[in-house]
């Protein structure tokens, strides 16, 4: 089995400058970059979409998700403790009767 092909943010870069700016097609890029041209086409896409946030590469999360990260992890300690509350008011309430 073929391991997967890992490219670095420059290299995406690069090969949607070839096709942009320099004319080249998207198959002769494909050709001579040896990556498929569906793969070309949703590097051009992500690049489209936001030049700064595109191809973040290993560990680094779009600003979008990273605050939907944040929000997860804050959201589940609001949880605990609003849990833990609840826990101790019926604890107190069952003691004073």
């Amino acid at each position: 089995m073929a391991t997967r092909r890992k490219f670095s943010r420059e290299f995406k870069v690069e090969a949607v400058k070839l096709i942009k700016e320099r004319g080249v097609s998207l198959v002769q890029a494909s050709r001579d970059l040896d990556v498929h041209e569906s793969v070309l086409r949703s590097w051009i896409r992500e690049l489209a979409a936001d030049r700064h946030q595109a191809f973040p590469g290993n560990g680094v999360m779009k600003a979008d998700s990273a605050e939907l990260e944040q929000l997860r992890r804050e959201n589940a300690k609001l949880r605990m403790e609003r849990d833990l509350l609840k826990k101790a008011a019926a604890y107190f309430a069952k003691e004073s009767t």
